[in-house]
């Protein structure tokens, strides 16, 4: 009797804590948005050989923990003209602006990966596309990597960037209109050293500010690897240069607990307070041999992001039940 009123009373706590991973089926590289006392997190749909997903959905929230499906707000293989080929709907970013939602997102143009960028005046759709990418090509200087894992940063003088790069960090001033970059102000702010082990720069930028500091956090290894994990730098613009961390890595896999490939995240800030977030994906521990296929076989996931007083970003324990 006493063993049974244990076990539902761990059931009823259980219950009421959120948990991890917190969408349904798989998805990969989320984007979190808060808008008008909603939480919306975009991603790449994944569980499809080679990357092969070619749609994007979105998914809100009002407390962090139950996520209401919104559907599919963009299907590149009939909403573009440009990527309709092949698809390939990877690590999308928005930003509201103006009233407007700007929706990028990494596509499959033939020859060579590319950025784009659809508009709405909702946060869950229907997005049209822009009609062709905004990123088509490497930085001057740059011979190797991929146009994709974009991001946006909207400063406090309402100045937007725009960050990319797969073996790349590349940055941007965004023009006025949102769907174009002032080509002068392209900036490669690569993080340069490091090892697998801790901040080689691979893919993923994401920036955010807090308290005065630009806040750079990319992503190391391959994302079908058990390390792939999350590292970071600061800066004192927007545009670099970025200084890396002493102590760089904040999110990586925990076996014990069957928690890994911990990266590609994006980070939210409750509204009004100083309450943070990093949303992320990890591989589904169903699928660690290679042969099938852990780099998309991957879930999202959300843990609590602390700072020391000092600004340092405290190492994020990932969690199943948080």
């Amino acid at each position: 009797m006493k063993k049974t009123l244990l076990t539902l009373l761990s059931m009823v706590l259980t219950s009421a804590m959120a948990q991890n991973p917190i969408l349904p089926e798989m998805h990969a590289d989320p984007e979190v948005l808060a808008d008008g006392g909603r939480y919306y997190i975009y991603s790449t749909t994944d569980g499809a050989a080679g990357w092969g997903g070619y749609y994007f959905t979105c998914y809100s929230s009002k407390d962090l923990k139950k996520w209401r499906y919104e559907g599919i707000i963009l299907d590149v293989l009939k909403d573009t003209q440009w990527a309709r080929n092949k698809g390939n709907a990877w690590a999308p970013a928005i930003e509201k602006k103006n009233g407007k939602y700007y929706f990028y997102f990494s596509a499959d143009q033939g020859e060579r990966k590319a950025i784009g960028v659809a508009v709405s005046d909702s946060p869950t759709g229907p997005f049209v596309d822009l009609g062709h990418p905004i990123v088509d090509k490497r930085p001057e200087g740059q011979k190797n990597g991929q146009q994709i894992d974009v991001d946006v940063f909207t400063d406090d003088d309402g100045q937007s960037y725009l960050y990319w790069g797969n073996g790349y960090m590349a940055g941007a001033k965004l023009n006025a209109d949102m769907t174009s970059i002032d080509e002068s102000t392209v900036k490669l702010l690569t993080p340069r050293g490091g090892t697998l082990m801790d901040y080689q720069y691979r893919e993923a930028p994401y920036v955010f500010k807090r308290k005065g500091t630009y806040y750079f956090l990319w992503s190391v290894d391959d994302t079908g690897s058990p390390n792939y994990h999350v590292a970071y730098g600061t800066a004192k613009s927007p545009l670099g240069p970025i200084e890396v961390a002493k102590e760089p890595v904040i999110l990586q896999q925990r076996p014990d607990q069957k928690i890994y490939g911990t990266a590609h995240n994006s980070v939210l800030q409750i509204p009004g307070k100083d309450k943070w977030y990093i949303v992320y994906h990890r591989i589904n521990p169903a699928y660690l041999d290679k042969k099938d296929g852990p780099g998309f076989h991957r879930e999202v996931c959300i843990d609590p992001m602390f700072f020391e007083k000092d600004g340092r970003i405290k190492p994020v324990t990932p969690t199943n039940v948080r």
